[in-house]
């Protein structure tokens, strides 16, 4: 089970605090008397409650304190692994997921499916409306891919109107209704101020199949979505590799 870094640090606090009545005993023990374990077994049992207090205040102040840098340490990574204006992951978390998935795709030889989801007309809409109106519809996006995904699947801006979604363990035929679904609810979106629509490409790999490079994948769903534009827009094409 893997902790959060905030909890490691906490757990990681309270073991250090453990040191500090330790030392408390030592530095008595060497103004008062040379240091040994009978002197130090007699001194604590001879005054357990303050031995007790200095204990566990000591360990509940290092593991707050190691709580707080955890807590720190998270925000941190969250800012450098999340897009500002969508709250999706960036580039960098898309790379680092994408090298993840793949490996384990090839380990267990198990399907991997990449989607890349294009805001159609993004320029025209910052040109009528002005650029506050594209964040809005871009914002929009990302929602609908964050509800049309699973738990499982990783979603990050990729560039300026352009999203990727990856979904491990995921058959060409779903993954081909996962895009759908990701248009569908875009096109539900609330008006921006005019319906807004995506285009998809998706490219598989089958179950059992020879995976090729990470970014191979990924550029192929990227022609892929070259296709989906070049037809009309508001559609999802599929990329079909070779075995």
């Amino acid at each position: 089970m893997r902790l959060a870094p905030s909890i490691r640090s906490a757990l990681g606090g309270a073991l250090l605090g453990l040191g500090a009545p330790c030392g408390l005993l030592l530095l008595r023990a060497l103004t008062e008397r040379p240091a040994s374990p009978d002197w130090i077994l007699a001194e604590v049992l001879g005054d357990r409650l303050t031995y007790a207090y200095v204990t566990f205040a000591t360990i509940a102040a290092f593991a707050l304190f190691g709580l707080s840098l955890g807590r720190q340490a998270e925000r941190l990574h969250t800012l450098s692994s999340s897009d500002a204006l969508t709250g999706l992951g960036n580039r960098r978390a898309l790379q680092a997921r994408l090298a993840e998935e793949f490996a384990r795709a090839r380990r267990y030889r198990s399907a991997l499916s990449v989607l890349v989801v294009d805001l159609d007309r993004l320029k025209e809409l910052n040109d009528r409306y002005g650029h506050r109106a594209g964040d809005v519809a871009l914002v929009c996006v990302a929602g609908a891919i964050r509800q049309g995904s699973r738990a499982t699947d990783f979603a990050a801006r990729w560039g300026g109107d352009e999203f990727v979604l990856l979904a491990p363990n995921t058959a060409p035929d779903e993954a081909l209704r996962l895009a759908q679904r990701v248009r569908l609810l875009t096109s539900e979106s609330e008006p921006v101020p005019e319906p807004i629509t995506v285009s998809i490409g998706v490219a598989t790999v089958a179950a059992g199949q020879t995976l090729p490079a990470a970014e191979e994948l990924l550029r192929k769903a990227d022609a892929a979505l070259y296709h989906a534009k070049l037809g009309g827009r508001d559609r999802v094409a599929t990329y079909a590799p070779r075995t």
